[in-house]
C-alpha cells in the first residue's frame, strides 16, 4: 500500500508538476515561486515605517510576484500560502518586533468572510504562530460597509476604513497586527485606536507585503 501510494505521488508529480503562482511556468516543488520571480520580489528595509500611526514592517513589497501571491491567497484560495508569508516574516523581521507580543489577526467583514470561507489574515496569524510559538487572540471584528480596499481610490483608502472595527473580549497590552498587506494604513490604525480604547498599550503590524512609497 505504501509502495503504491509513494508510486501514486510520484506519477501525479508528473502529470501535474508544480507550477509558479506568478508566471505559471516551473518551480521546484513546495516553491511557489520560479526561481526567476523569486529573484523578481523586491526586499524591503529592515526597520519598520509608520503608517496611520501603527510601526509596520513587511518582507517585501506589494508588487510583482509578491503581489500575485496576496491574490492567490485572497481571491484563488490558495491557503497553504499562507506559510510561505509566515516563513518571509519569522525568518526577517526585526527581533524585538516579535517579541513579547500577542499575534491579533485584522479582521475580514462578516459578509466577505462567509463568502470566501476564511479571513486570510487570520491563517498567515495561525501559520506565523506555528512557526514561532507566539500567542495569537482574535478579538477584533469589523462592522458597517462590506467594502473592501481593493478598488478604492488613493483618496479615499487615506480618508480611513469604511465601517468600524470593535474589540470583543478582554485584549493583550503589547499587540501584533497580521494582515496580508497593507496599503495606507487606514485599517491597522482602525484597529490600533480599537485596541488602546481597550486596554491595550502598545500595538505594532507585521504583514506579508507592504505598499511602497506610504
Amino acid at each position: 500500500m505504501a509502495a503504491a501510494a509513494a508510486l501514486g505521488r510520484f506519477f501525479g508529480g508528473l502529470l501535474a508538476p508544480p507550477v509558479c503562482w506568478s508566471c505559471s511556468g516551473l518551480s521546484r516543488r513546495g516553491d511557489p515561486l520560479c526561481g526567476s520571480c523569486r529573484s523578481g520580489l523586491h526586499r524591503l528595509a529592515a526597520e519598520p515605517v509608520l503608517l496611520s500611526g501603527v510601526g509596520v514592517w513587511a518582507p517585501v513589497a506589494y508588487s510583482g510576484p509578491a503581489r500575485d501571491l496576496v491574490r492567490a491567497l485572497k481571491f484563488r484560495g490558495a491557503i497553504a500560502l499562507a506559510d510561505t508569508m509566515a516563513a518571509q516574516i519569522v525568518a526577517n523581521a526585526p527581533g524585538h518586533f516579535l517579541a513579547d507580543r500577542t499575534l491579533v489577526p485584522v479582521p475580514l467583514h462578516p459578509r466577505r468572510l462567509r463568502s470566501r470561507g476564511y479571513n486570510q489574515a487570520a491563517v498567515i496569524a495561525e501559520a506565523i504562530c506555528q512557526r514561532s510559538g507566539i500567542e495569537i487572540v482574535e478579538g477584533l471584528t469589523r462592522r458597517g460597509p462590506s467594502v473592501t480596499q481593493v478598488g478604492r481610490d488613493r483618496a479615499a483608502r487615506k480618508a480611513g476604513l469604511a465601517g468600524s472595527i470593535e474589540v470583543d473580549g478582554e485584549m493583550p497590552e503589547k499587540v501584533l497586527l497580521v494582515d496580508d498587506v497593507v496599503t495606507t494604513g487606514a485599517t491597522v490604525g482602525a484597529c490600533r485606536d480599537a485596541l488602546l480604547a481597550h486596554g491595550a498599550r502598545e500595538v505594532a503590524a507585521v504583514c506579508f507585503a507592504r505598499t511602497i512609497g506610504r
